[in-house]
C-alpha cells in the first residue's frame, strides 16, 4: 500500500469532514427545534377534516371512554363524532336545528344536544348514537354542563334560565330563573354553586343548585359581553373573559373580587385552566389562541399562537392532554379539528 503524503491524506479527508460538519449542524437544528418545541406554549399535532361541513362551529363534548370528541356544526345542522385516537370522522348526528351545547355523561353513555333553533335537548345513547328523545325546552337552548355523580344535566336558555335535567329519568325536573339568557357557566369542583355568565345583565350569577335559585350576582363594572368561563380549582377562582375590551378577569369564588385582569386576543368564545401547568388558554375568532400563566394571584400572558379566522371554540382534554379547536371551512381548506399538544409540565419527567 503506498503512503499518502500530508496533502492527500487532508484532500481525501476534506469531504468527509464537510459532511461531518454538515451532520453536526443537523444535529444541532434538530436539538434547537425540539428544545423550541419544548418551550412553545401549545404545538399543533394534528389536524382532522370533518368533511362536507359549512358555516359556524360551536361547542364540544368529551367521551373519554372512546376518546370521541362531539362537534356541534351549527351551519350544517349536525354534531360530528371525531374519533381522535384514530384521528377521523366515525359519525354525523344530522337532523338538528343549530346544535349548540353538547354534553356527555358516561354513567349512561348518553350525549344530550342543545339546539338552539326549536329550543330543544336531544338524547343519543352508545357507540352508534341511538336516538332516545327530546326534551323541549322552549328556545334558543345553549351552553350544557354534567354533574353526572348528582345524575344532573344543566343547559343554559331562553330569555334568562338554566333547565335542570335529571339523567337517571331524562326529563326536566325544575328550572333556574335568571334575569337574562345566560352564556358560559360552570359547576364549582367542590361545592354546590353555579357560577353563570349573563352578559345582557352586566353580570356574573352566583346560584345555589340545591335550592335551584340565584343568591346573588357579581356586577362586571366597566367591563362587557362576558361570554367564556373557566374553574381555577387550584386557586378557587372563577375565569371570565370579556370581549368589550378583549380582557381575562380572575374572580375569587369566596367573595367575587376581581384580582387580575389580563389582555387577550379579540372574539373569545372558550376558555380552559389546565391545572397541570397552571395555564389558561383562550381561544379567539380574531384567530389566535391566548395562553396564560396564572401566578399567584396574577395573569401573565406567555404566549399567542395564529390559528384561523372565525376558530373560536375549543375544548381541553385532561385525560389525553390535548387542546382541541375547531377550524371553519375557507376556500383554503374544509372545516376542521386542529389538535394541540402542550409542553411537557415541570412535573413530567
Amino acid at each position: 500500500m503506498t503512503a499518502l503524503s500530508f496533502p492527500e491524506v487532508v484532500a481525501t479527508f476534506r469531504p468527509w469532514a464537510r459532511l461531518l460538519t454538515l451532520s453536526v449542524g443537523f444535529i444541532a437544528m434538530g436539538a434547537g427545534a425540539r428544545a423550541n418545541a419544548d418551550s412553545a406554549p401549545l404545538m399543533l399535532e394534528a389536524k382532522i377534516p370533518l368533511g362536507s361541513v359549512g358555516g359556524r362551529i360551536d361547542h364540544m363534548a368529551y367521551d373519554t371512554l372512546r376518546q370521541y370528541l362531539y362537534v356541534a356544526e351549527l351551519g350544517s345542522g349536525s354534531v360530528g363524532v371525531v374519533d381522535l385516537e384514530q384521528q377521523r370522522i366515525v359519525r354525523i348526528i344530522g337532523g338538528l336545528r343549530e346544535p349548540q351545547g353538547i354534553g356527555y355523561v358516561a354513567s349512561t353513555d348518553t350525549i344530550y344536544i342543545a339546539s338552539a333553533g326549536d329550543g330543544s335537548v336531544k338524547m343519543f345513547q352508545g357507540a352508534d348514537s341511538k336516538p332516545l328523545g327530546t326534551i323541549a325546552l322552549g328556545e334558543d337552548a345553549d351552553n350544557v354542563r354534567v354533574d353526572d355523580e348528582a345524575h344532573r344535566l344543566f343547559v343554559g336558555y331562553g330569555s334568562g334560565a338554566l333547565a335542570v335535567i335529571d339523567t337517571a329519568s331524562r326529563t326536566k325536573v325544575a328550572d333556574i330563573p335568571l334575569k337574562a339568557h345566560p352564556e358560559s357557566f360552570q359547576l364549582e369542583p367542590s361545592g354546590q354553586h353555579i357560577f353563570v355568565n349573563v352578559p345582557d345583565a352586566h353580570e356574573i350569577a352566583f346560584v345555589d343548585r340545591l335550592s335551584n335559585k340565584r343568591v346573588a350576582s357579581w356586577a362586571t363594572g366597566p367591563l362587557r359581553a362576558n361570554f367564556p368561563m373557566a374553574m381555577d380549582q387550584v386557586r378557587e377562582r372563577v375565569l371570565v373573559v370579556f370581549r368589550r375590551p378583549a380582557t381575562v378577569a380572575a374572580f375569587t369564588v369566596r367573595d367575587g373580587r376581581a384580582v387580575a385582569t389580563v389582555e387577550t386576543c379579540g372574539d373569545a368564545d372558550d376558555v380552559f385552566f389546565d391545572a397541570k401547568r397552571s395555564r389558561v388558554y383562550v381561544s379567539c375568532g380574531e384567530g389566535f389562541i391566548d395562553v396564560l400563566a396564572s401566578q399567584g394571584d396574577t395573569l401573565i400572558s406567555v404566549g399567542r399562537i395564529a390559528t384561523a379566522r372565525g376558530a373560536r371554540t375549543a375544548f381541553y382534554a385532561p385525560d389525553i392532554d390535548r387542546l382541541m379547536l375547531a377550524a371553519r371551512a375557507t376556500t383554503a381548506g374544509p372545516a376542521s379539528i386542529w389538535v394541540f399538544r402542550p409542553p411537557p409540565s415541570p412535573t413530567t419527567p
